[in-house]
């Protein structure tokens, strides 16, 4: 059998391999368009700030290595032009030549290319920047190494962009993100992505939300954004997104769906039975719901890679979706997320509920620990778990990958609280961030807690509603919610007749847990009361405007 793969990098190098190492006697050869075969296109933006020191850290895999190891015939600079379905070949450009390569079976693994507007000035500009691989790296360092660079502009304020925008930042430069959204992070909600906005500010960054990029003068050194502000800058890159590289696909009559995305079925193969695709440029399932979706990330693209091979030698190992669980790093502060996010799950008009949990990354009496802020998107009456957000400084990874397997293996709000996970003071706490959501998911689903979100404060108390802050007076210091009724917790049994049982109120602390046993206290003493999910940390994060902050 000869298998042809058109691109390296995840998917394509990960198919080739898993391949050889299930028949030695495939031929296999892979034509890569670029110099690198096999790169850490992930690592790509710390080396802009110099954290990757060497630029051979970047590189995984050479052509001779992998020759030499696996038996491959890895071909770069050899781009595939075009594919010849009925007669087996592919015509490939090398050298300003153009050859012909048969193959048995084919596999697509082009990947993924970035957007980049369709702006007046745009063909004029200079230094500006993409960045997707290494020769796009090296063009960037050369830029921001000229004396005359300053200035950085950052479009788009996705994870690459703030990956791109830190390191910039960290790089010495004054660095400007303008992000077409109303908060950085799209794919988070907007109070968690406010933590992250919060830590970009704090560390010099400036954050514009709701501008878009849509327009370039000056040979590109003034930005024009949607409500006409000029900035000036020195260099830009551009991070919008991208869309996935499949015109080599479409040229070929194959089937595209999402987004010019290829429909490939649970064996990744296309509308051509002897032609497979993986990686960024295809359309999968999203594992929750089953509807199609587009999911540009290096895990799911390694995991598919090694599938292809297996299913072209018999092995019966379906793609079964994906949830699109990825995380961030902007300076001290990780974010990440699984699955649905609130603002998604409603545009899907599911039936959700939300929890906010705040705790620390270990035993909180043991020195090191940092606060950390998580969230749960659940259906109330049956327990499933629809997705999941985290921000902290450490130990977001850890309770995200925890959620996004328990999404995975169908648990529900219930089995949380039921997870065992290591436990010593250095490393967690008994009662795990984790556990302590299926907890505060089940006290809501089962009706013991009434929770409202911060988005519906304002609205609440207009309706009517008193605020109870039952935090303790030096606690107030920090910040206070305005015209609220502040009675400490441990003080409340015993002044129950300051409040009226027949006004309405929502109850706060700083983080949510007080609060709750203050509603249980007042809900048993007939009053009609609403815990503030969250509480003032989650509101001071993404509405301090509403506080009064000392």
């Amino acid at each position: 059998m000869k298998v042809v793969i058109i691109g390296g990098v995840a998917g394509g190098m990960s198919a080739a391999t898993r391949l050889r190492r299930l028949d030695e006697h495939a031929e296999i050869v892979i034509f890569e368009k670029g110099p690198y075969v096999s790169f850490a296109n992930c690592g790509l933006p710390f080396y802009l700030s110099g954290e990757i020191s060497e630029r051979s850290q970047l590189i995984v895999q050479t052509a001779e290595k992998l020759q030499q190891r696996f038996n491959l015939d890895v071909r770069p600079n050899h781009e595939v032009v075009q594919i010849l379905p009925a007669k087996h070949e592919v015509v490939v450009r090398h050298a300003g030549q153009l050859v012909h390569e048969t193959y048995d079976r084919l596999i697509l693994s082009p990947g993924a290319q970035p957007i980049m507007p369709e702006i007046p000035g745009m063909a004029e500009a200079k230094r500006v920047y993409a960045l997707r691989n290494i020769p796009d790296l090296d063009r960037i360092m050369a830029g921001i190494q000229d004396d005359d660079v300053r200035r950085v502009l950052v479009v788009g304020g996705g994870f690459i962009g703030l990956e791109v925008a830190e390191n910039l930042k960290l790089s010495g430069l004054d660095v400007t993100i303008v992000e077409q959204a109303p908060h950085v992070l799209p794919p988070l909600d907007t109070e968690m992505a406010a933590f992250v906005r919060n830590e970009l500010v704090a560390n010099g960054v400036k954050v514009l939300t709701n501008q878009a990029l849509t327009g370039l003068e000056d040979a590109g050194q003034t930005a024009v954004l949607t409500d006409g502000t000029r900035l000036k800058t020195d260099l830009t890159i551009v991070a919008i997104g991208v869309r996935p590289a499949s015109r080599l696909a479409q040229k070929a009559g194959l089937q595209l769906g999402l987004k010019g995305g290829i429909v490939v079925n649970d064996r990744y193969q296309t509308s051509d039975p002897d032609i497979y695709a993986v990686g960024d440029a295809i359309v999968v399932k999203q594992q929750l719901n089953g509807q199609d979706t587009l999911i540009p990330l290096a895990s799911p693209a390694n995991r598919q890679g090694r599938q292809v091979a297996d299913n072209l030698v018999g092995l019966n190992h379906p793609n079964r979706g994906s949830l699109g669980t990825a995380i961030v790093r902007a300076f001290k502060l990780a974010a990440a997320a699984t699955g649905f996010s609130e603002f998604q799950a409603r545009q899907l008009g599911l039936n959700y509920r939300v929890v906010h949990v705040r705790g620390t990354s270990h035993a909180g009496y043991f020195p090191g620990g940092t606060p950390l802020t998580l969230k749960l998107i659940f259906n109330p009456d049956s327990g499933k778990i629809y997705g999941a957000q985290g921000v902290g400084e450490q130990g977001v990874d850890k309770r995200i990958d925890v959620l996004a397997t328990a999404i995975k293996g169908n648990l529900t709000i219930a089995d949380l609280p039921e997870l065992e996970l290591t436990y010593a003071p250095p490393f967690g706490s008994a009662k795990d961030p984790v556990n302590l959501l299926g907890y505060v998911a089940m006290n809501v689903a089962e009706g013991l807690s009434k929770t409202i979100q911060w988005s519906a404060l304002p609205a609440t108390l207009a309706a009517g509603r008193r605020l109870l802050d039952v935090r303790d007076p030096d606690e107030l210091r920090e910040g206070q919610f305005k015209d609220a009724i502040a009675i400490p917790l441990d003080q409340l049994r015993d002044r129950l007749t300051e409040l009226d049982v027949n006004q309405p109120y929502v109850v706060s602390c700083f983080s949510g847990q007080r609060s709750y046993l203050a509603e249980r206290i007042l809900r048993q003493h007939g009053f009609d009361v609403v815990n503030l999910d969250g509480a003032f940390a989650l509101y001071r994060a993404v509405r301090p405007q509403d506080l009064i902050l000392h």
